[in-house]
């Protein structure tokens, strides 16, 4: 008779934290997160998360995107795995979530999208 076996170790993500920023800029004339400065949004956080000593293996990745689908509250990211949306307007807000969330982990109420916003 065997003995029962023990389940393998819950495996850590790579990455403790993981944002996402839409960078989507539709041509049809339809609002787009790339009109309202995603880029630089992405940009400054990216910046301030290496600056931070929060970027690499175990700590936060800064990754581009396309459309998430939430063109309403635009421009937005969102983190994972908490599955946090944001919606931000300027290197202030990107400032906040980098220290609030990526680095300590409290979720920045003030800038949560709202959860009707869609496209």
């Amino acid at each position: 008779m065997s003995e029962p076996s023990t389940p393998p170790a819950a495996v850590p993500g790579y990455y403790q934290r993981h944002i996402f920023f839409c960078l989507n800029e539709r041509t049809n004339g339809e609002d787009s997160c790339a009109h309202h400065n995603a880029q630089a949004g992405f940009d400054r956080c990216k910046a301030q998360v290496k600056a931070a000593g929060l970027a690499g293996a175990g700590k936060v990745r800064v990754n581009k995107a396309g459309c998430l689908d939430r063109c309403a509250g635009g421009p937005v990211a969102v983190v994972y795995p908490e599955g946090t949306w944001y919606t931000y307007v300027d290197a202030a807000d990107i400032d906040e979530i980098v220290e609030s969330h990526l680095k300590n982990g409290q979720v920045v109420e003030r800038l949560v999208t709202p959860a009707e916003l869609g496209r």
